[in-house]
């Protein structure tokens, strides 16, 4: 038996296919940020359709296997950084729950390759395929256990030309037309005489006029003034109960000489560390001054409701809701509040936690027993502007946020804590999915966090302002609201799941009618 693995595992290393998937997996991180080199992605998926076009489904799902594993050992390889520096795991330990991690997400590319390998001497009919199968399993990895739709192939095209069709098809249409891309590359090197270019270009064509026909969301009239305060807090010392104080003050000092014109004042996660409900007279404090300066601010906090022993992770508005307010009304429980619906596993709630918990620091980290807030909540108000909101990992996920965008929603906030993932290509992921986010319903973005990257972002012009990273700073900027719009925020991705079934039912349909083809010469004959 050991001679049989060993001669296996040799076999592996002369596998050049191999090799090219994990090339392929790897080379895919490139294409997001902060490197930003999205026609790596097409490249990318043209070399997986390359290794995994083989009527073999064991074949195509070895390959597609090898190529998820690198596509996320590497391109969330920042996960790491958090369990290295505060799980209290040993490196072999942390190493090996990685590579748990990167295996199960490899398990849905697999699966999608897996799926189209039945399909492979129809070039069409591959590439629909994968299409139907890339829609199917991504969709079930933002679902499965939470869901994870960190890393989708549409993020790659934040920057590129392609992005104009983001309020068109949102990310996840993008995703899907990577696919095929990738897949009509590949096959007008294979097969030319297929015609995948032509294929390629009338699709391209169509999206393209369609989003022309339509009206587009334009900038309004009104700007406003935002300040946006980074605290740089160390990770550390962030719910140490004698930093509570400090931390309030400095985001507090920070804020002060900029009260008196400003519209919106942004803190980000859990800027006021200390438990609402014990931060009362410190919040009526800031109420005031934000209602005295005609102004508002949002901030996180964690909110522990004692009588039902829930504790939220919770965005809140102090100062004035409405322009003609000329008094905060700040109260505990306060109906204008956010609380995070996504909770992140492990950092925010722990599965299984009477069995989790004592194995190790990683599983009880500070503030992990989140109560998960309502899908659909109401959008903040502050300063008779109507906010959205997401916290931290939410962000990611498309149909939540844009479940919660309504007509009246001015801004599209968001606000982290990225101190976890250090100096790593994590944050800067992040903010791509924001800014995404930003592109789909067409609303501009104001991102607080704690170390970076904080920023704002116009989605027509795509014109952005960032503080640096790990410096405590503040930015303020005039922001100009937008009017009308997008086709993703009205419609979603409804008319993307129409396309991915009208492909699976002409593939069924060509199938069925080659199978009856068949039958009836065979009883000609």
């Amino acid at each position: 038996m050991a001679t049989t693995k060993l001669n296996n595992l040799f076999s592996l290393l002369k596998d050049k296919k191999a090799w090219l998937a994990l090339f392929a997996g790897l080379a895919l991180t490139f294409g997001y940020a902060p490197f930003n080199v999205w026609p790596l992605t097409f490249i990318a998926i043209a070399l997986a359709c390359y290794v995994t076009d083989t009527p073999s489904p064991r074949k195509a799902a070895k390959y597609g296997f090898i190529f998820g594993f690198a596509w996320f050992s590497l391109g969330i390889s920042w996960v790491h950084v958090s369990i290295a520096q505060y799980g209290g795991l040993p490196l072999p330990i942390s190493l090996l729950l990685m590579a748990l991690l990167c295996a199960y997400l490899a398990l849905y590319p697999m699966l999608a390759f897996t799926l189209a390998s039945r399909f492979v001497n129809k070039p069409w009919q591959r590439i629909a395929m994968l299409i139907v199968g890339f829609a199917v399993f991504e969709w079930l990895r933002g679902k499965l256990l939470t869901g994870f739709p960190w890393l989708s192939f549409g993020y790659t095209l934040t920057d590129s030309p392609l992005n104009t069709l983001a309020p068109l098809i949102g990310e996840f249409g993008l995703t899907l037309l990577c696919i095929l891309v990738g897949g009509c590359i590949y096959y007008s090197w294979k097969k030319p005489r297929a015609k995948p270019a032509l294929l390629m270009a009338s699709c391209l064509l169509l999206l393209f006029s369609t989003d022309m026909l339509l009206d587009k969301p334009k900038h309004s009239d009104k700007h406003i003034s935002t300040l946006l305060v980074q605290g740089n807090i160390q990770q550390s010392l962030r719910w140490e109960p004698e930093q509570f104080w400090p931390t309030m003050s400095k985001y507090r000092d920070m804020t002060r000489p900029h009260w008196h014109d400003v519209d919106l004042v942004l803190w980000p996660e859990a800027a006021i560390p200390e438990i609402e409900d014990f931060a009362n007279a410190f919040l009526i404090d800031l109420d005031k001054a934000a209602a005295f300066n005609n102004t508002a601010l949002i901030t996180g906090i964690p909110d522990y409701q004692l009588n039902s022993k829930t504790v939220y992770n919770t965005l809140i508005v102090l100062g004035k809701r409405h322009e003609e307010d000329e008094q905060g009304h700040y109260q505990y429980l306060h109906p204008n509040r956010y609380q995070k619906h996504q909770l992140l596993p492990i950092g925010e709630f722990v599965p299984f936690e009477s069995i989790l918990r004592p194995l190790a620091p990683l599983f009880d980290l500070a503030m992990s027993s989140f109560t998960r807030g309502e899908r659909i909540q109401h959008n903040l108000v502050a300063n008779s502007l109507h906010i959205l909101p997401a916290i931290c990992y939410e962000i990611a996920f498309s149909e939540l946020v844009r479940d919660n965008f309504t007509k009246q929603s001015d801004i599209l906030f968001t606000v982290s804590n990225d101190a976890w993932f250090g100096d790593s290509h994590g944050p800067h992921q992040h903010m791509q999915i924001a800014r995404m986010r930003a592109l789909e319903l067409q609303r501009p973005l104001l991102r607080a966090t704690n170390n970076g990257i904080t920023g704002v972002y116009d989605p027509i012009s795509q014109q952005q302002l960032t503080i640096a990273q790990f410096t405590s700073d503040v930015l303020k900027t005039e922001v100009q609201l937008i009017s009308g719009y997008s086709f993703f925020s009205q419609y979603g991705q409804k008319p993307i799941w129409l396309i991915v079934a009208l492909l699976a039912v002409a593939v069924a349909v060509s199938r069925a009618k080659a199978y009856f083809l068949s039958r009836f010469e065979q009883d000609l004959l």
